[in-house]
């Protein structure tokens, strides 16, 4: 079987290893637009010996944003402004996705670290929700349920993102279909009250993911890797089960998806049994049922656990989240804590118009960068 540190090859994409930076929302935009902190996040991470790096959730469009300040990619100014950070990561020798993302009935939300809980009101700089149905999210403000023609035009939503982010430099697009996003309420019927071709039945449920799939795909170039993140169970006996998802993951892989990046839950409050690994064994059914590579996530901060995910063909990448915030070098540290001599691709001189400052912020180190851990 292969190790943490052996590359993985999708499509016409190499990954140096298969220790990723899992997407964590920032909530530090504006109008959707990264900034200097973005840069600092995913540039500290380019450092670290990571074999891709993917952003928060970005919103395809401003009403799909989780919180007023999420990231977005609706526009050109997103997008000159994501090309400045994926040039610093590229001349760091690193890679970097962007998950594309529709918050639905859980958008317009208060940043975790505000005074407030629950929906931001219009008149404090939120907005009305939409979903599959006007049923809402515990705690949330009911949305509007979407109608025909405009569940027709999420696809292209997504579309017209991904052409943005080709544009911004990216090196893979996810789909965010999980964690109780628009996607994954289509999908879940926890969420789904529909009684049209996109409610009843699984695979009516699942129509719109496949349907925002084969869009995406279609505008994102063929060599190139196309991710979408699941969750493969809600936790709960009346919503998905990690059998349901597989068998969508089953179906997108005849769609043009390369890997499944598996989480779990979000689509209504659960009973969690949040420990290391919890959801290793989900990822494994969704990798042995669709015969796609998938990559597992939640508490997987320590070396050796990690490398056991990846060794006993649970699955083909460790998604690194909260550990990864600790320490940025995360990968490195792992090497050596694992004897791997590990050295990632040289590191190019910050170009002219990158703030030295905020690239010492980062803890950019060159001898780190170059893959030796001291």
């Amino acid at each position: 079987m292969p190790s943490l540190f052996d590359p993985l090859t999708l499509r016409g994409t190499t990954f140096v290893n298969r220790a990723w930076l899992a997407p964590m929302c920032q909530y530090s935009a504006q109008d959707g637009t990264p900034d200097d902190w973005h840069l600092v996040h995913l540039g500290a991470r380019a450092t670290g010996g990571f074999g891709l790096l993917l952003t928060e959730a970005t919103a395809v469009v401003p009403e799909g944003r989780i919180s007023p300040q999420d990231t977005g990619l609706w526009n050109d100014e997103h997008v000159a402004a994501w090309r400045r950070i994926t040039d610093f990561v590229h001349a760091r020798g690193a890679l970097v996705g962007v998950q594309l993302a529709h918050a639905g009935r859980k958008a317009s939300t208060y940043r975790p670290f505000s005074a407030g809980h629950g929906t931001v009101p219009v008149d404090e700089g939120g907005w009305a929700t939409v979903g599959p149905s006007a049923s809402a999210f515990p705690g949330y403000a009911a949305p509007r349920a979407l109608t025909r023609d405009e569940v027709a035009a999420v696809p292209e939503q997504f579309a017209a993102a991904t052409r943005r982010a080709l544009e911004a430099g990216f090196d893979v697009v996810e789909v965010h279909a999980a964690h109780g996003y628009l996607l994954h309420q289509f999908l879940t019927p926890l969420a789904n009250e529909r009684d049209d071709e996109y409610g009843g039945s699984l695979e009516n449920r699942a129509r719109l993911t496949v349907e925002t799939v084969d869009a995406v795909r279609a505008a994102w170039p063929q060599d190139r890797p196309l991710l979408v993140r699941l969750s493969a169970t809600d936790w709960r006996p009346d919503g998905l089960s990690t059998a349901d998802v597989a068998a969508v993951a089953r179906e997108l892989a005849g769609h043009g998806v390369d890997l499944v990046d598996v989480s779990t839950g979000g689509a209504a409050p659960a009973e969690i049994p949040v420990a290391p690994g919890y959801q290793v064994p989900a990822a494994r059914e969704v990798r042995e049922t669709s015969g796609l590579p998938v990559s597992a996530v939640g508490l997987l901060d320590d070396p050796h656990r990690a490398a056991r995910v990846v060794r006993d063909g649970d699955a083909d990448v460790v998604m690194v989240a909260r550990g990864a915030l600790r320490d940025p070098m995360w990968p490195l540290r792992a090497a050596h804590e694992l004897g791997v001599d590990l050295v990632t691709q040289p590191v190019a001189e910050p170009s002219a118009d990158v703030d030295l400052a905020a690239v010492r912020a980062t803890g950019y180190q060159p001898q780190y960068a170059r893959g030796a851990w001291r």
